[in-house]
């Protein structure tokens, strides 16, 4: 199978690598010539755990190419993957210039019967959008020509996507075209050998199913860290509660681990794109819009804590905190709505000096912040504890959930770790001598 994609995001160059990686010969465009440049060489241009290694292996196979053009990638592909972004406007919506900008060119130069694949997470009535342009494109080509728009959202984690997108869940694929579906159901027959993982509904529901799966997963975040701050006022512990709550089938272990809320490049950015629909179709979706003020002010409690731990004592200002942890979770460089950026903004601007690492994200976040005269982002661990006057742990890297507390207590100058993933034993930092500071614990 011939294929190409647009975009070589997280998500476009995951599925191009993934595509090539069970023998599909892969044409991946992205309008940037420096990145083009990397891929081509067999470098990566983002952080994704084992990708790398693929995107080596099928460049050197000839199967996976890069390129700038778009008619190059097109050329004798019958099914075209537009993978571009879609960030958030002012207002929350979503900016869909560079999905339709795709369509466009795809009607411009298509020779034959294509399948149009919107991958990207885009609002419902895309599609219908995207079909409308390529009509157009056409209509001024004076040609007829066939094709199909489908929707295949993709539901991959960072940290995770190589995983999630060679062991799917489930495949969703939206269209009314036998024909189209049966191009599909080619392309993805190597990833559900085990079981019958493609489920086919309209476009519309396809569309529609990216964001609510989003929208939930964000909702039982936000309910969880709810439940904590309920917690916290009335003595329990969110620990025991979420054991006591997850053993209910109904509800389960997974996303309800409460800590300084969601982030990324997905849950924020979805969350507000689904209530702007909502709020435009004339409907007041008022529980999503709780889940975004919870998650807001998450991220603004464990700053609030250090403000009150520091209160009889001046202030955070001129202390020193050390904060490990910068990314929006762990195993991944995207610092895009990271609770770190807020509550490092929120303690500098009360005069408080941070002492930062993060096994990734340094560089990203120095960037954001380089500008910050009391932000240092440093390249050691233990480093950054020098001296410092607390540690904040505010991502839940493997390389953080079991350190050195001896060490951390000799190089403090304080003694007092705010945790704010609960990955600490709170009777454990009390043995050690270590003040601590969690979320929804005693």
């Amino acid at each position: 199978m011939n294929i190409c994609i647009v975009g070589t995001g997280y998500v476009g160059l995951v599925t191009a690598a993934c595509f090539a990686e069970m023998g599909n010969h892969v044409f991946c465009v992205d309008t940037n010539p420096a990145v083009v440049d990397t891929l081509s060489k067999g470098g990566i241009h983002i952080f994704e755990p084992g990708l790398e290694d693929i995107v080596g292996r099928n460049l050197a196979a000839g199967r996976l190419r890069f390129t700038t053009k778009i008619e190059q990638g097109m050329a004798g592909a019958l099914a075209v993957f537009n993978c571009v972004g879609t960030p958030p406007r002012r207002d929350g919506s979503c900016d869909l210039s560079y999905v339709l900008a795709v369509a466009e060119q795809v009607g411009q130069l298509m020779d034959g019967y294509k399948v149009i694949i919107n991958k990207s997470t885009v609002p419902v009535g895309t599609a219908d959008n995207v079909r409308k342009i390529i009509r157009e494109a056409l209509k001024k080509r004076k040609t007829a020509i066939d094709f199909d728009v489908v929707s295949n959202p993709e539901f991959l984690k960072e940290g995770d996507a190589v995983n999630d997108f060679m062991k799917p869940d489930r495949i969703i694929v939206g269209t009314d075209s036998d024909r189209a579906l049966k191009l599909l159901e080619e392309i993805y027959a190597p990833f559900a050998r085990s079981r019958d993982k493609f489920i086919t509904m309209a476009v519309r529901s396809a569309e529609m199913t990216k964001y609510a799966a989003n929208c939930m997963l964000a909702t039982k975040i936000s309910f969880i860290n709810e439940m904590a701050n309920i917690c916290e006022a009335v003595g329990a512990d969110i620990k025991d509660v979420r054991i006591g709550i997850g053993s209910d089938h109904r509800i389960g272990y997974h996303f309800i681990y409460p800590g300084v809320g969601y982030g990324g490049s997905c849950f924020p950015k979805d969350v507000n794109a689904l209530i702007q629909t909502a709020v435009r179709e004339k409907y007041t979706p008022e529980l999503l819009q709780a889940v975004d003020r919870v998650n807001n002010h998450q991220k603004l409690r464990l700053a609030g804590k250090i403000h009150q731990y520091f209160a009889a004592t001046g202030g955070v200002k001129d202390k020193v905190l050390a904060l490990w942890g910068l990314s929006f979770k762990a195993n991944t460089d995207d610092i895009r709505d990271s609770a770190a950026l807020v509550i490092i903004q929120n303690l500098t601007d009360a005069g408080m000096r941070v002492r930062a690492f993060d096994p990734a994200a340094g560089n990203n976040c120095q960037k954001a912040l380089g500008d910050n005269p009391l932000v240092e982002i440093a390249n050691d661990q233990y480093a950054v504890l020098d001296n410092a006057h607390a540690l904040a742990v505010v991502t839940d890297w493997n390389q953080f959930r079991n350190p050195d507390f001896s060490a951390i207590k000799k190089r403090l100058a304080g003694s007092v770790i705010f945790d704010g993933r609960n990955l600490y034993s709170p009777r454990q930092m009390a043995e050690l001598g270590i003040e601590y500071v969690g979320v929804g614990r005693p």
